[in-house]
């Protein structure tokens, strides 16, 4: 018994080809699209529909609750918790919480942003099913892949097999799952 079809990975040589693959399995409608290079390819995750990263919110979100939480937890313990009048200065001396405050909204930014990174790309994902495809090792260093995923609403096996074989893809092979 085989393992279930993850999708159909196309093999290009050169990154204007992927690029055009890429853009004609979109005019196709195929949505579930991933394409993998060894470098950047300009113009690549647009045309295969990537939509903004969610990170950058999480980051602000999480150094607003890291400075909130610093500040809070100064103001509380001076004020409410423990107060002490040091040389006729305000319980609430908001000055003195600042430099904190900047150092946990810091940390409170960096630890979602590593969190949120971590989620948002599903890691840690020690296996992938692309790796097991044939020669998937060369998108590391000189060819482009572009993948098709057996979720998608239009896949079809014959006929997105056929739809990449004519896209001058060096070779189209089954990605199992």
């Amino acid at each position: 018994m085989s393992a279930p079809l993850y999708g159909l990975i196309a093999e290009f040589s050169t990154p204007d080809d992927l690029l055009e693959a890429a853009r004609r399995a979109r005019d196709q409608g195929y949505r579930d699209i991933e394409a993998y290079t060894p470098f950047s390819v300009e113009g690549l995750a647009e045309t295969i529909g990537f939509k903004g990263s969610r990170v950058p919110l999480i980051t602000l979100l999480g150094g607003i609750v890291g400075g909130l939480s610093g500040y809070l937890l100064q103001w509380y313990s001076a004020v409410i918790d423990y107060p002490i009048n040091s040389g006729g200065r305000p319980l609430h001396a908001w000055p003195a919480f600042i430099p904190a405050t900047f150092e946990m909204t810091v940390l409170g930014a960096a630890l979602a942003a590593f969190g949120g990174f971590l989620v948002l790309n599903g890691l840690p994902r020690l296996n992938h099913p692309v790796f097991n495809a044939k020669d998937f090792d060369l998108a590391s260093r000189n060819r482009f892949f572009l993948c098709i995923r057996a979720r998608d609403a239009q896949f079809e096996h014959s006929r997105t097999q056929s739809f990449l074989q004519t896209l001058r893809a060096q070779r189209v092979v089954d990605v199992e799952g």
